[in-house]
C-alpha cells in the first residue's frame, strides 16, 4: 500500500510540473470552429454473439431531449438527456474502461452536444431538419441506440449496459461551464504526450482549451503509428488535395514544418508551397498532425504520434489517470483547466 501511495504522489507531482513545458503556443492558423469530437476506433466492443433484454434508461415527460438526425436514414430521433448519455459514451469508449474515465467522457459529451443544442435553438441549420446534430446510428458515429448495442455486444450486453447505467446515474445533469456558458468540451483518442491549444489548431481562443501534459498517453496502444507511401501516391494525393504537381527529386518535395508547442504541424512546405498540417493529415491518411516525414529506399515514411486533433480531453489520458486513482472531477479539471463542473 505504501508503494502504491508513493507512486500516486510521484504521478501527481509529475502532472503538476510537466504542463509548464507545454505552454507558449506559436502563431495559429486561422480556421473554423472546432469539429465534432472524434471517436476512439481502437475501443470498439466485440462483435455480437447473442442478444438479451434489459430495461430502457429511465425518462420522464418533463425531461429535456436531444433531437438527432440519423445520416443514413434521414430520420430524426428524439432521446431524453439521460438516454443520450448511454448512446454517446458507448460510441466513444469501451465499457470496459475505468468507470471514472467513462464518467468524464459522459460529462464531456453531454456538455459538448448540449452546447450544440443551444446553438441550434438560436440559429437553426435547415440541413439538420430540426435536429440538434447529425449522427450515424448503425455506424456508431457520435450516438447509437440500445438495439444497436445489443447487436454488437451480444452476451456482454447486460454487463456493459449496466456499467453505462452506473455512469449515467452518477453524472446525469452535470456539465462544464466557463463564464456561465457551456464550454466547447472537445475530446479525442490519444494525445502526443501534451494536449494542443485550440487557437493553434482551429484559430479560436478558448481559455480552457490550452496545452496540458498527458504523459500516460505514451503507454496507449496506437500512440505511435507509421504510414508508408510511394512517391506516386504522394503525387496523386497532393494533386487531389491542393492541386500541387510534384516533380523532380522526391527528397526535396517536403520542406520546413512549423509546429505548435505540443508538436503538431501548423504549416508544412510542400512542392514549393505552404499547406496546413491538418490538411496533410487528411491527404495522407495520418492519425494526427503530429508527424515527421522521411524519404528512404524510394518511399516516404510518416511517423505519427497520437490519434486525433489533440484539443481538450485525451480519452487514453483519462483512462490512465483513472487507473492511477483520479476521479472524474479531477480528470475534467485537468483537461479543461478553469472550467467549472456544475449541475
Amino acid at each position: 500500500m505504501k508503494g502504491k501511495t508513493a507512486w500516486c504522489l510521484v504521478l501527481f507531482l509529475l502532472l503538476l510540473l510537466i504542463p509548464l513545458i507545454a505552454l507558449g503556443a506559436k502563431v495559429p492558423d486561422k480556421g473554423n470552429s472546432p469539429p465534432t469530437p472524434s471517436r476512439v476506433e481502437s475501443s470498439q466492443p466485440p462483435a455480437p454473439e447473442s442478444q438479451s433484454k434489459t430495461e430502457t434508461p429511465p425518462s420522464t415527460k418533463t425531461a429535456a431531449v436531444f433531437k438527432i438526425l440519423d445520416e443514413p436514414t434521414g430520420k430524426v430521433l428524439t432521446v431524453d438527456d439521460k438516454e443520450f448519455l448511454y448512446g454517446a459514451v458507448a460510441t466513444e469508449m469501451s465499457p470496459e474502461s475505468p468507470v471514472e474515465a467513462l464518467k468524464a467522457q459522459a460529462v464531456s459529451a453531454y456538455t459538448y452536444y448540449g452546447r450544440l443544442r443551444a446553438q441550434q435553438k438560436e440559429k437553426p441549420d435547415a440541413a439538420l431538419k430540426g435536429a440538434d446534430f447529425s449522427a450515424d446510428i448503425s455506424g456508431w458515429k457520435l450516438y447509437t441506440t440500445k438495439e444497436e448495442m445489443q447487436k454488437r455486444w451480444g452476451k456482454n450486453f447486460d454487463t456493459y449496459y449496466k456499467t453505462l447505467g452506473q455512469v449515467a446515474d452518477a453524472v446525469y445533469g452535470q456539465t462544464l461551464k466557463s463564464d456561465g456558458q457551456l464550454i466547447c468540451a472537445t475530446y479525442y483518442a490519444i494525445s502526443s504526450g501534451n494536449t494542443e491549444a485550440a487557437k493553434d489548431i482551429w484559430g479560436g481562443d478558448y481559455s480552457y482549451l490550452v496545452p496540458v501534459a498527458s504523459p500516460g498517453d505514451v503507454y496507449a496502444s496506437g500512440y505511435n503509428t507509421t504510414v508508408t507511401l510511394a512517391p506516386q501516391q504522394v503525387q496523386q494525393a497532393s494533386q487531389k488535395q491542393w492541386g500541387i504537381s510534384l516533380n523532380g527529386d522526391p527528397t526535396k518535395w517536403f520542406g520546413k514544418a512549423e509546429r505548435t508547442s505540443s508538436g503538431s504541424v501548423i504549416t508544412q512546405a510542400l512542392g514549393g508551397k505552404t499547406v496546413k498540417g491538418g490538411e496533410v493529415r487528411t491527404a495522407f491518411g495520418l492519425r494526427s498532425a503530429n508527424y515527421t516525414v522521411t524519404y528512404a529506399k524510394e518511399k516516404f515514411t510518416f511517423t505519427v504520434k497520437g490519434y486525433g486533433h489533440g484539443v481538450g480531453m485525451s480519452q487514453a489520458g483519462a483512462e490512465y489517470m483513472a487507473e492511477h486513482g483520479s476521479n472524474y472531477q479531477q480528470i475534467l479539471a485537468w483537461y479543461y483547466p478553469g472550467a467549472t463542473l456544475v449541475k
